[in-house]
């Protein structure tokens, strides 16, 4: 009896060792496996919120500084009137309302335009629908910008008359004789069509879900893709705290409305709004879904191998498996260095480690790869060739009217060979900023290679490039360059699918224009197929 019982007890062990060593085997590699999906889900997070955190920075700023350069332009443009009725006793009343009439269909700033007497007495409006003609103000923001005698704008407020939601400015009006004769001011509708439309309409939301709004100084919604909420106290966003106390940045926020999203801000300097840029958590999730889908894909067979593998040879190696577990417990970062391989004596433990410090590797690999798919020139910040050739073969395959300018410095060897490479350096950083400012909002600037840029310009036809080339020639010319001396560029351009609808083909008539311009003289742009003489400046 006590023999039975000793081999019933060691079988029990036996199996009970093999059923321990195989559990502890597959559960290190299931350990594995999840540690590694935390461990790119995790990294590929944080990169995706730093780089969508950045881009609506980015954007937020571009944004802020067209309102800016805009809200200039419509108080030089009211200057320029004001200064115009200067001799209004000398006027009639159909010469001023036709001057009204120019100034609002001219420039389409304002949606109206108003002359206000120092009594408060309007005397003419453009257009004369509005029907404030002969009658006195009683606004508040009227009388506070007739009592001001200087530039004003208003906050957004809704006009008694009209029921309209309006932002105001205006400029005083004085006489030749210095004597104050009250203001004129424009009117800008925003819950209607206007100049706000004009410029961002077609941005306001992506596909993605992202999307950008304006706020005024007292924190009143001004623009948005919702024009139902124009007017909309959202001072509880910590975001517009921000924005009305003057400050910029990014960060995750949880708007007034619930949602959490990734948002960039920056205030518009001319007059205290401010521009948000967001993009919804949402979104985030959807890429970081599609990722891990896309990792398992990868790393699904191999583990499965590897699990079977563990089975059948669970027996004998646990000694070999602490190096394993080693490895394993070193990879729950985001970051982390493959250790130089160890032969094991056993050699189906070391096959084993083989094989798991290839997937590893493969892994190491991807996510490198991540880093250098990055979409951005790393000297200039432009858009790189990679994501150029992206975006033009999609306008292309959705039939989207563009032009396309390829931009070559002049000389760019000699610059480096004279003044050195880190000059060299500067002046593409310089010729980056120049190029970026000349363009709009949807057009794509990028650094092609070397001295090389390219621009697209969407929706715009070969002559309306070639003037935006001309523009940015001139600019360098006129412009102090890092190395204080004049810098010239030779500029191609082609339109598609005027010239071509493969973008391959447009590129190249491109590149022959610029060679074409080279040839020519250089510090010029040329049309491809046609030959654009230029007068330099």
């Amino acid at each position: 009896m006590p023999k039975l019982r000793s081999i019933s007890e060691k079988t029990w062990s036996k199996v009970s060792l093999t059923t321990l060593l195989t559990g502890l085997a597959s559960l290190s590699v299931l350990l594995t496996s999840t540690i590694l999906l935390t461990a790119s889900y995790q990294s590929k997070k944080q990169s995706l919120m730093d780089t969508t955190l950045s881009l609506n920075l980015s954007n937020a700023n571009k944004m802020s500084h067209t309102v800016d350069s805009l809200f200039i332009s419509m108080r030089n443009s009211l200057k320029y009137s004001a200064s115009l009725f200067m001799a209004i006793d000398d006027m009639g009343e159909d010469e001023i309302d036709r001057k009204l009439e120019l100034m609002r269909n001219s420039s389409n700033y304002f949606n109206s335009i108003i002359l206000v007497n120092e009594k408060g007495l309007v005397s003419n409006v453009s257009p004369q629908a509005v029907g404030t003609k002969g009658k006195f103000i009683s606004g508040k923001a009227a009388l506070e910008a007739l009592a001001a005698k200087e530039s004003y704008v208003s906050e957004p407020y809704t006009t008694s008359s009209t029921g309209r939601l309006i932002v105001f400015m205006s400029e005083p009006l004085f006489d030749k004789h210095g004597v104050y004769r009250g203001v004129i001011g424009g009117t800008i509708y925003l819950q209607q069509n206007n100049v706000l439309h004009m410029i961002f309409g077609d941005t306001a939301r992506d596909d993605d879900g992202s999307y950008f709004y304006m706020v005024g100084s007292d924190g009143h919604l001004l623009y948005h893709p919702d024009q139902e909420r124009l007017g909309e106290d959202v001072t509880a966003n910590k975001v517009v705290q921000k924005l009305i106390q003057g400050r910029s940045g990014q960060e995750q926020v949880v708007n007034t409305k619930g949602v959490r999203l990734l948002a960039g801000y920056s205030t518009v300097p001319a007059n205290g709004w401010g521009v948000v840029v967001v993009s919804p958590f949402s979104v985030m999730y959807e890429q970081l879904i599609r990722h891990i889908m896309t990792m398992l894909l990868y790393t699904l067979l191999p583990f499965a191998v590897l699990m079977v593998a563990v089975v059948l040879l669970a027996r004998g190696l646990a000694k070999p498996f602490v190096s394993l577990a080693d490895l394993v417990s070193h990879i729950g970062t985001d970051k982390f260095e493959l250790p130089e391989r160890k032969q094991h004596w056993n050699r189906e433990a070391d096959l084993l480690t083989e094989a798991i410090s290839l997937a590893l590797t493969d892994l190491k690999r991807q996510t490198d790869q991540l880093t250098l798919d990055a979409i951005t020139d790393p000297l200039t910040g432009l858009l790189n060739r990679r994501t150029f050739e992206s975006i033009m073969h999609e306008w292309t395959q959705e039939g989207t009217p563009f032009s396309i300018i390829v931009l070559d410095i002049d000389r760019f060897k000699a610059i480096n060979d004279t003044y050195g490479h880190q000059a060299g350096d500067e002046v593409l950083k310089y010729i980056a900023d120049t190029v970026s400012s000349s363009v709009r909002l949807q057009d794509v600037c990028c650094r092609y290679g070397g001295e090389e840029f390219v621009l697209l310009l969407h929706l715009c036809s070969a002559q309306e490039a070639h003037m935006v080339a001309e523009g940015i020639r001139a600019s360098l010319m006129k412009s102090t360059s890092p190395v204080s001396k004049p810098i010239t560029v030779s500029l191609g351009i082609a339109q598609y699918p005027l010239h071509s609808p493969s973008p391959d083909e447009l590129f190249r008539l491109a590149d022959q224009a610029l060679y074409k311009a080279k040839e020519t003289g250089r510090n010029r742009a040329v049309i491809a197929d046609t030959v654009v003489a230029q007068r330099k400046l």
